[in-house]
C-alpha cells in the first residue's frame, strides 16, 4: 500500500492530478484508512501508470484514457494473462471519423432532429468528452473550412454551428461553480466570426469549476466594460484567428488593464499563435487542449498562487 505522496512520486504525477482523477474521472478508487487517508494499491498503481502512458505517449486525453482502460479490464480473462485493449485506439479513431461524417452530412442536408439523435447516441457509446473532442469539434472546424473554400452557404454554416453550439451550451450548467476560482468572461472581439477555441476553452473551464459568461463571436467592444464593472470578473478569454485582429485585442487589453488593474487575460486562437510581434505573448495559450489542465492546476492549485506570482 502507498501513500498519495508515495505514488506521486513514484509516478511523476502531482497529487492534486491524482485526486483530480479519481473525482472527476473515477480513474482508481484507492482505500482509505481511518483517518481518511488515501492508500494505493499495486494494481491502482499499475492502473494509473497505465493511464500516464497512454496520455504522455499516444496524447490521449484523460477521460478517454480511463474510458479504454475500463474495457481493458472488463476484457480480462484472469490476472495472469490479460488480454489485449479493446477496442483499439485505430478503431476508436475509425468509429469517431464515422460518427462525426454521419452528424455532417446530417447537418449540411438541414437534417436536425436526425443529427441530434446521432449525437445522443454518441453521448451513450463514447461520453461526452470523447463526443466533444472527436467528433463536434472536428465538425465545428471541418464547416468553418467548408464556409470559406465555398462548400457550404452561410445559412448551411449557422444551422451546423448554431445546433452543435447549443449542445455545447447544455453542458455549462451540469458542472458546480467553485467560489475560490475566478469568474471567466469569454468573448471574440468585434470582426472575429470563428468561436470553436473560445467555446471549447470556456467548456474546459466550466468543468474545473469556473463560472463563465460567455459572449462569443463578434462581441462589440462597448458591450463589454459594463459587464466587467458589474460582475467582478477576474480572468478573460479573448480568442481570434485572424492574425489581423491581433492588434485590436491588444488595445481592448490595455484598455481593460487601465481600468482592471486586477484582471488577468488569456489568449488563444490561431490569430495570437501566430502573431509575431504580440503585445502580452506571456498569455498566450497554446492550441493544444491537453496542456490547458497542467496551466490550470499550475495557476489556480499550487503555492505560485497564494503568493500572487504568476508562472
Amino acid at each position: 500500500m502507498y501513500s498519495i505522496k508515495q505514488v506521486a512520486t513514484m509516478l511523476g504525477i502531482q497529487a492534486v492530478t491524482l485526486r483530480a482523477w479519481e473525482n472527476r474521472y473515477n480513474a482508481v478508487t484507492p482505500e482509505r484508512t481511518e483517518s481518511g487517508y488515501r492508500m494505493y494499491t499495486e494494481e491502482n498503481v499499475a492502473d494509473l501508470r497505465w493511464l500516464k502512458e497512454q496520455i504522455d505517449d499516444h496524447q490521449t486525453n484523460i477521460s478517454e484514457a480511463v474510458r479504454m482502460l475500463k474495457i481493458r479490464k472488463e476484457n480480462v480473462h484472469d490476472t495472469a494473462s490479460p488480454v489485449p485493449m479493446a477496442p483499439t485506439v485505430p478503431v476508436v479513431e475509425e468509429a469517431y471519423t464515422q460518427m462525426a461524417d454521419q452528424i455532417y452530412d446530417s447537418l449540411y442536408h438541414f437534417q436536425g432532429e436526425r443529427a441530434n439523435g446521432l449525437i445522443d447516441f454518441g453521448f451513450t457509446m463514447y461520453g461526452y468528452d470523447s463526443m466533444f473532442y472527436h467528433v463536434l469539434v472536428p465538425i465545428l472546424v471541418r464547416v468553418g473550412d467548408a464556409w470559406e473554400e465555398g462548400r457550404a452557404t452561410v445559412a448551411q454554416e449557422h444551422f451546423m454551428t448554431q445546433l452543435i453550439s447549443q449542445r455545447f451550451y447544455q453542458f455549462f450548467h451540469l458542472f458546480p461553480i467553485y467560489p475560490h476560482l475566478p469568474k471567466v468572461l469569454a468573448l471574440c472581439p468585434e470582426g472575429e466570426h470563428h468561436q470553436v477555441g473560445l467555446l471549447l476553452f470556456s467548456l474546459f473551464m466550466r468543468k474545473n469549476g469556473a463560472e463563465v459568461l460567455y459572449l462569443g463571436a463578434n462581441t462589440p467592444e462597448e458591450g463589454v466594460f459594463p459587464i466587467l464593472r458589474e460582475q467582478k470578473i477576474k480572468l478573460v478569454c479573448l480568442s481570434v484567428t485572424n492574425s489581423g485582429l491581433v492588434n485590436t485585442c491588444d488595445q481592448l487589453i490595455s484598455k481593460i488593464r487601465d481600468e482592471f488593474p486586477h484582471i488577468r487575460f488569456v489568449l488563444g486562437g490561431k490569430g495570437f499563435e501566430r502573431a509575431k510581434n504580440a503585445r502580452y505573448p506571456e498569455w498566450i495559450m497554446p492550441e493544444d487542449s491537453s496542456d490547458w489542465q497542467s496551466w490550470f492546476e499550475r495557476e489556480y492549485f499550487t503555492d505560485h498562487r497564494s503568493s500572487g506570482t504568476r508562472q
